[in-house]
């Protein structure tokens, strides 16, 4: 890259476009860029001195074309403004995926790819390297709790990614160690089918030039990779890497022995809650002990890890009353989700609230959603995000509620959510979605925390 002395980030507010942005500030480079609206992860990069912009304007790039390199999400539509002058002017323009490519490069590169999951799973990977084994760069997908932020940077020459198969990003990645947590049918807005979506994680397997972890059951095989396959589950004894002896302690953490090739790691903590976690800890200890991460290292990285915002993040938690918020936007993830909140509060009375995340995966996956839906006590629906894409004729968030089986279910708009909420009863409450639910987050803290005072 020396021989650019600027760079500019269209969709620079997204979480995989904001850690490449904080990785060239952290280089030294002059880093600015356009988003479509202001949030505190845009907050966060002004603030780290990033120029950040929100109108469609020409004007507010770099005019040294011959020194700027234009990185770019395909989120961003094809005929923003300033998209179409960077083509028609002849600046280099290169897509994140491709950019991340290119980083990796030179490196021991460990990545996770896989339906879901994989936010957490990284994170994980990073900090045990970090916490307990001998650091990391990492590209994540969420910001962590641990440091605040979706960047890591070391000396040491590993790079931990989150591999994204939106848009076959992943693709551009070639790990030395890789994860597959799931390959449940997701994008097909991308792929079409479940099957071209299958295909390409097999291409992502192909890539893999060490060990390759999959969940135990994945239909990826020996012809699929030149790589050596291991398996890991939360608990199937027939898999390489699993955990036996679950428990939970008195704080509601769970313990378990991890049990794997080469011997057994007894009695590790979880630092986060949630039965998931145990099977993310799994594949992320499977990793980082296939990279020479020591046994100590692992159990330690483990216990002090704080999580990711938005997966299963506890905001309020008080007798009687608690609020938690999830990224899950996928049926699988939602009805995870939904299982580790009722089993880490047995006999309580959960309401959700969900918000769809794009027309095409609730037109795809009506009914998958519903049946996840229909889990909690009481769900409250909002209307679909659109993100990146124009409304499909006959899809609304009706589709979902129509089908949904529980007593008590609501539909509202989300500019009515924070009244309806204000007058009722709650015990315990969660918020679900990858659109704009995330503006919620601090109102609803801010009034539930009220009620407990």
């Amino acid at each position: 890259m020396s021989e650019y002395s600027k760079i500019y980030f269209l969709g620079i507010g997204g979480i995989g476009m904001s850690a490449i942005a904080r990785y060239y500030k952290f280089k030294g480079y002059p880093v600015a860029g356009y988003d479509r609206t202001p949030s505190d992860l845009t907050h966060a990069l002004e603030s780290e001195g990033i120029d950040v912009h929100y109108t469609d304007d020409i004007d507010q790039i770099p005019k040294d074309i011959e020194s700027t390199l234009v990185i770019y999400t395909p989120a961003i539509p094809e005929d923003l403004n300033e998209f179409v002058y960077v083509k028609e002017q002849g600046y280099t323009l290169v897509k994140r995926s491709r950019m991340l490519g290119e980083l990796s490069q030179g490196q021991t590169c460990l990545a996770v790819a896989g339906t879901h999951g994989k936010t957490t799973t990284s994170t994980l990977v990073a900090h045990i390297l970090t916490d307990g084994g001998d650091g990391c760069s990492a590209f994540l997908g969420g910001i962590s709790k641990n440091y605040g932020t979706n960047l890591l940077t070391s000396m040491t020459p590993t790079i931990v990614a989150e591999a994204d198969e939106f848009d076959r990003s992943f693709l551009q990645l070639r790990p030395a160690i890789a994860v597959i947590t799931a390959m449940d049918a997701d994008h097909l807005d991308i792929y079409g089918t479940h099957e071209e979506y299958c295909k390409a994680f097999r291409q992502f397997a192909a890539k893999v030039t060490g060990r390759l972890i999959i969940k135990k059951g994945l239909p990826i095989g020996t012809e699929d990779t030149k790589a050596r396959i291991f398996t890991y589950s939360y608990d199937d004894a027939g898999a390489n890497f699993h955990a036996g002896n679950i428990h939970v302690d008195e704080l509601g953490h769970y313990i378990f022995d991890l049990v794997h090739p080469k011997g057994v790691i007894k009695e590790i903590r979880v630092g986060v809650p949630g039965w998931v976690n145990v099977e993310n800890s799994v594949a992320a200890a499977a990793i980082c002990l296939s990279h020479g991460v020591s046994e100590e290292g692992i159990k330690k990285g483990i216990g002090s890890f704080k999580g990711v915002k938005r997966r299963l993040d506890v905001h309020v938690n008080a007798k009687g009353l608690t609020y938690i918020d999830d990224y899950a936007h996928h049926p699988q993830e939602l009805a995870t989700a939904i299982s580790s909140i009722k089993q880490m509060f047995p006999g309580r009375k959960l309401t959700a609230i969900f918000q769809p995340h794009l027309f095409t995966r609730t037109r795809d996956f009506a009914a998958e959603f519903a049946e996840a839906l229909s889990m909690p006590d009481k769900l409250i629906l909002l209307d679909i995000y659109p993100a990146r894409e124009e409304p499909i004729p006959g899809v609304t968030s009706e589709i979902i509620f129509d089908k949904v089986t529980s007593g008590e279910k609501v539909l509202l708009r989300k500019e009515e959510l924070m009244d309806y909420i204000r007058n009722e009863e709650v015990d315990i409450l969660a918020t679900f979605g990858a659109g704009n639910i995330d503006r919620f987050i601090g109102p609803l803290t801010e009034m539930l925390s009220e009620r407990v005072k």
